[in-house]
């Protein structure tokens, strides 16, 4: 039978997404009524997110029906990564920016990142093993999703506890990442507001002084670009490059994945590549992005197309609604029900409670150290992003840097490149580790082995430079 106009299932997404977006203008409106609330910095989609979640579980319990389809909003989380992910790689980089060309201090920042990772991971991939020993029903594995959820975000947080729960057989690992993740948001703003307030007491910092309502120095079209409407809207042209290059990901990940089916590469090949394939999309997507980027660049080099494709302005907005879009579907999506498994509560509260200690001591440490030049800064945009997103890094940065005087916002976003090759490794670790209880073990203890060349790395100066004086 044909489907109806007045059928669900033809309103079922736009009453997802409805439900979604209010969520975040009801809890932007609760930002600006409520003084305590703004001043939590905790990002209105974040917030949104536990609005959603609370009305949720009550039409649940009082009219017993679901708000919305699950599968929808995790869909909306895994495919919101990836899309965000490519609107980033189709902006223009100026490659007059000076921040470029200090690489030494970039690749530091990178570093810092994958050492927070592999910290994050062996701590709480140490500590799960250790609870799956007392009090027994915790998956070995699961404290690797602390670095998931803090280190990566909602994303891939839902990417690998979706894998751990339908490959792994760990119940609830869906919610268990993403829960995570939402913690790792609540972490940044405590944490950033504790720094903030100590570091202000100290007389070291001083808050900025900004109107949240005014963006300065916006750039809304380069040269040579494209109409703003013309036989097509500017803003569709954006969204379908948007979109082309994310199917141009998939059909990558899905040729590998046919090779892999093939059996060619044995069991390693579905145990371990295929869930790094399908996990980490956003690569996939960045590096299809970037591939269309130099396509279309070619092509204007060779006078074939006359005009730029692509703007910054709009690849920025498409980006910041995506990432939106992925955090409050993410909260969203954690099922309640999961808090009432002893088990799953304890696991959680110990990761918790470890993630947000030992990334604000390690962090604290290192930019007093090695990234002294903008401590503080430093120290607020990494612990930001280490718990939350880029944007909760930049939201903490804001507070002592409104106007991004310094260069660490520039620093963050350049630090991606080196951070994806230090992180490799533990990229491959993250699909051999639920394999089995002897393989966390092994990956626990690789993750330390790890953690310390990084911090060789990281501390090469203060290591060698002191042998070469002693000589």
């Amino acid at each position: 039978m044909a489907m109806q106009l007045w059928d669900i299932e033809i309103w079922s997404l736009l009453i997802t997404l409805t439900i979604l977006f209010l969520g975040m203008m009801v809890a932007n409106s609760l930002r600006r009524i409520i003084g305590p609330l703004r001043r939590s910095l905790i990002p209105s989609p974040v917030l949104g997110g536990f609005i959603v979640l609370a009305f949720d579980f009550f039409v649940k319990t009082v009219f017993k029906v679901d708000m919305f389809d699950n599968i929808t909003v995790e869909a909306l989380t895994y495919h919101g990564l990836g899309l965000g992910f490519v609107a980033i790689a189709l902006r223009d980089k100026d490659p007059a920016d000076d921040v470029r060309k200090e690489r030494n201090t970039i690749m530091n920042y990178g570093i810092v990142v994958v050492a927070t990772y592999l910290l994050q991971g062996f701590l709480g991939g140490a500590a799960t093993i250790a609870l799956n020993k007392t009090i027994g029903n915790v998956f070995p594995a699961s404290g690797l999703l602390l670095p998931m959820g803090y280190g990566q975000g909602p994303g891939q947080a839902y990417n690998w506890g979706n894998i751990f729960q339908n490959k792994w057989g760990f119940e609830n690992g869906v919610s268990f990442g993403l829960t995570v993740a939402a913690m790792g948001f609540v972490s940044a703003s405590i944490g950033g507001i504790w720094y903030l307030r100590k570091m202000r007491k100290k007389g070291l910092i001083k808050i900025s002084e900004y109107d949240e309502f005014e963006e300065t120095h916006i750039k809304v079209a380069n040269k040579n670009e494209i109409p703003m409407s013309d036989s097509i809207d500017k803003l569709t042209v954006q969204v379908s490059l948007v979109f082309i290059a994310y199917i141009m990901a998939y059909l990558m990940m899905l040729g590998i994945d046919k090779i892999v089916e093939s059996g060619i590469m044995g069991d390693f090949g579905f145990n371990t590549v295929r869930p790094l394939i399908w996990g980490f999309n956003f690569l996939f997507a960045t590096f299809a992005a970037s591939i269309l980027k130099g396509i279309l660049t070619f092509l204007t080099k060779k006078k074939v197309i006359k005009r730029v494709y692509t703007n910054d302005f709009f690849q920025t907005r498409i980006s910041g609604l995506m990432f939106d879009l992925m955090v409050v579907a993410s909260i969203s999506a954690i099922s309640l029900s999961a808090f009432l498994v002893p088990s799953f509560v304890i696991a959680l509260s110990v990761l918790v409670v470890i993630g947000t200690v030992s990334t604000y001591i390690y962090l604290n440490i290192v930019c007093k150290s090695v990234l002294s030049e903008y401590r503080h800064e430093a120290f607020l945009g990494l612990y930001g992003m280490l718990c939350g997103t880029n944007s909760t890094g930049i939201i903490l940065l804001r507070e002592i840097d409104s106007s991004f005087k310094t260069p660490v916002a520039s620093y963050l976003v350049y630090q991606v490149m080196y951070a994806s090759i230090f992180g490799f490794p533990m990229m491959i670790l993250m699909g051999f580790a639920p394999q089995s209880y002897k393989n966390t073990v092994i990956t626990v203890i690789l993750l330390v082995v790890l953690f310390a060349i990084m911090n060789v790395l990281l501390f090469r100066k203060e290591i060698f430079g002191k042998n070469k004086k002693k000589k």
